[in-house]
């Protein structure tokens, strides 16, 4: 008899023997991986396979490498159970966060488990530069891991802009110089010897706070990376949202105030947001309270907790900045909640106060507030956390085959 999958109306869809083992494989190793490791029976009982289905299939995943013993369980009268786990080893990933001032790296198995992670200055001022210098980067990460390069499964990297992947280039990357070249994806994917994918920076933050961090419990959550760039991440009913070309949350183009920025020789112009509220934004600000030339962002914030009052006085004007942009994705997203992070954002113990005073008579929406739980870490974090669903299917696709 032809094994039929479930009906969907009035009509029932036959299912190849093969394919719906290779759904067995599947359903079983996702559940390995998600819940940990199980015996046979708990293994039946959690999937509601049968134990010979179960059995089949754990044979398959151990005849492919993805599956293995994992000792034996004694918690039940009897003969102990063997006890079964995925195999963490059987993939490795590399997430790679690319930063105006910084390049990290985190090399990562199968199971999420941090192997290696490295971070470097980022001082290449050209695109070619900027991909040497991320192939070095990740050599240097692998090897600390203890790989060989032709174990590494796949790689993401985190970027400002939105990807384009008709073209293989990277749009509205306005703070990296010569970023957009079309071919980029090609190129960093030549140079890397893995697949390679490519997303925004701020997406890949909102994945790792909503899978590690402050939004884990939350369904609906908006992250807003405010930094060198400003840009959202949008979880929407537990989903990342990216909009119909990907551009969803380039919030630095929003218009605000009356007039955009100055024009940068050989460098796409800057949205008005971004402009008013990015970390320069903040030294302008200081500036203009008196505070020394040369000064970063960082630097300020520091000097505001230790009671200046020039650096005090530049964060109440970003502060009440960042209140337009709060009251907008209130009434935009009415979010259970808006994590910050960002050289700029992670700094919400100074900044949410003068920020709810500004939205006081901007909006009734209160939306909570909660500081970025990985601090700088995030985009690198939610590259791992895409990548090894990425990583999971490859190998599983390349080592399990459909069989009759």
């Amino acid at each position: 008899m032809t094994p039929t999958a479930p009906t969907a109306g009035p009509r029932a869809v036959a299912v190849a023997p093969s394919v719906l083992r290779e759904m067995n494989q599947r359903l079983l190793l996702d559940q390995l991986f998600t819940a940990g490791p199980a015996t046979r029976p708990r293994l039946a009982r959690d999937t509601g396979l049968s134990p010979p289905t179960v059995n089949a299939a754990l044979t398959d995943l151990r005849n492919a490498g993805l599956a293995r013993a994992a000792g034996r369980s004694d918690t039940a009268p009897g003969r102990p159970a063997t006890v079964y786990e995925a195999n963490p080893g059987a993939g490795h990933v590399v997430g790679v966060d690319i930063g105006r001032g910084w390049l990290r790296v985190i090399v990562a198995d199968l199971a999420e488990q941090q192997l290696s992670s490295i971070e470097l200055r980022n001082t290449a001022r050209t695109a070619a530069t900027l991909v040497e210098r991320v192939g070095e980067a990740v050599a240097e990460a692998t090897r600390v891991a203890g790989l060989d390069p032709s174990a590494i499964t796949h790689t993401v990297i985190g970027s400002p802009g939105v990807y384009e992947p008709r073209r293989g280039r990277i749009l509205y990357a306005a703070n990296l110089p010569g970023w957009q070249r079309v071919g980029l994806a090609e190129t960093l994917a030549a140079r890397l010897g893995t697949s390679v994918t490519v997303d925004n920076d701020a997406n890949l933050a909102a994945l790792g706070e909503h899978r590690y961090g402050a939004g884990r419990d939350a369904r609906h959550f908006v992250y807003a990376h405010i930094g060198t760039g400003v840009g959202l991440g949008l979880v929407l009913d537990g989903r990342l949202y990216q909009g119909f070309t990907g551009a969803a949350g380039e919030v630095g183009y929003l218009p605000f105030g009356d007039q955009l920025g100055p024009a940068r020789a050989g460098r796409p112009q800057r949205g008005m947001l971004e402009e008013s509220l990015a970390a320069d934004a903040v030294v302008r600000y200081a500036h203009a309270a008196g505070m020394p030339a040369k000064i970063t962002a960082e630097a300020v914030f520091i000097a505001a907790r230790a009671g200046d009052e020039r650096a005090q006085r530049a964060i109440i004007i970003e502060a009440t900045r960042l209140a337009q942009l709060l009251a907008s994705i209130a009434a935009l997203f009415d979010p259970e909640l808006i994590v910050l992070g960002g050289g700029v954002g992670q700094n919400l113990d100074l900044l949410e106060p003068p920020a709810r005073a500004a939205m006081a008579p901007l909006t009734p929406m209160t939306p909570r507030l909660a500081a970025g739980a990985l601090g700088q870490a995030a985009v690198v974090r939610g590259a791992i956390a895409a990548g090894v669903r990425h990583a999971r299917e490859i190998v599983f696709a390349t080592n399990t085959t459909r069989t009759g």
